[in-house]
């Protein structure tokens, strides 16, 4: 018996279709060339602002556009800032007004963060404080300056008060609002690994309020100079605010200019510190910077 080979299998036929071939590259001469931009270091951009305004205020006055009867030319500003700190006067004001800015501070941060601790921590506290934080803050402080005058007479005390009433209100809200803002789940979850009330405050609430209190810090600071501004025109014997009044009477804009500047630097200086506080304390927080 002969078994009959199996048949091969046919060969498969020939493809005929191809792979279209792909689309010509068009190349563009000078397309492919790209070149880095230099970009200007951060610190003189920012510069580039309050430079740009000074050399403007220079050339209007030198030319006459900016009479000096209206405002003093940088020029004679910085003759001023010259004479006033050889003779002491403008030291011994910058002293006597960073004392007075300095205290309301402290008070005013030691009020603040008692009131949001008790308000954002607990619900009777914020049923008791926040509301009525929220009324005295509808009220102008700089409107309180005359009962301050009733209370307190014309001596410092006013004007240290004045100045920690304005550094309360931003300090408070923005703590209290850090505090509440924490992470709900995140809580929980510190609760599931065993953490107390006081472990709970420590590691979880108060790192979460941190941002917030940062900023409010920012803002306390900017206000506690402009609440001086004010206090120091309550009958002041010194202090920046008294050598402005004194000009005042004489019409003599470059030193008015000059205080001015110098209540702008000394905001600038503490807002300084607190951004490079922020970069220290802030350094487990991924923050987004702004793109290049």
């Amino acid at each position: 018996m002969t078994t009959k080979p199996l048949d091969a299998a046919p060969l498969a036929p020939p493809r005929t279709d191809t792979l279209p071939e792909p689309a010509p590259r068009i190349t563009i001469r000078g397309a492919a060339r790209t070149t880095r931009r230099r970009r200007l270091p951060r610190s003189v951009r920012r510069a580039a602002g309050p430079v740009g305004l000074v050399l403007l205020w220079f050339l209007t006055s030198a030319t006459g556009v900016l009479p000096e009867s209206v405002l003093a030319s940088p020029v004679d500003v910085l003759k001023q800032a010259v004479d006033l700190t050889k003779n002491g006067e403008l030291p011994s004001a910058i002293a006597a007004s960073g004392r007075r800015a300095a205290t309301g501070f402290l008070i005013g941060a030691t009020v603040a963060l008692g009131l949001s601790l008790l308000a954002g921590l607990f619900r009777l506290g914020e049923d008791v404080i926040d509301s009525s934080m929220g009324m005295f803050r509808a009220i102008p402080w700089v409107g309180l300056i005359p009962l301050f005058i009733v209370w307190f007479g014309i001596e410092e005390t006013p004007k240290i008060a004045l100045v920690a009433l304005g550094v309360t209100y931003p300090l408070y809200f923005n703590i209290y609002g850090g505090i509440r803002s924490t992470d709900a789940q995140l809580v929980e979850a510190a609760r599931m690994m065993g953490l107390g009330r006081f472990g709970l405050i420590k590691y979880v609430i108060l790192p979460s309020a941190l941002p917030g209190a940062l900023v409010g810090l920012r803002y306390a600071l900017s206000t506690a100079w402009l609440a001086l501004v004010f206090a120091e025109q309550i009958n002041a014997d010194a202090g920046l605010g008294y050598l402005m009044s004194n000009a005042q009477q004489y019409f003599r804009t470059d030193i008015i200019v000059l205080c001015l500047a110098v209540y702008a630097l000394l905001g600038l200086a503490c807002d300084f510190a607190v951004r490079v506080l922020s970069r220290r304390l802030l350094t487990w927080r991924a923050n987004f910077e702004g793109e290049a």
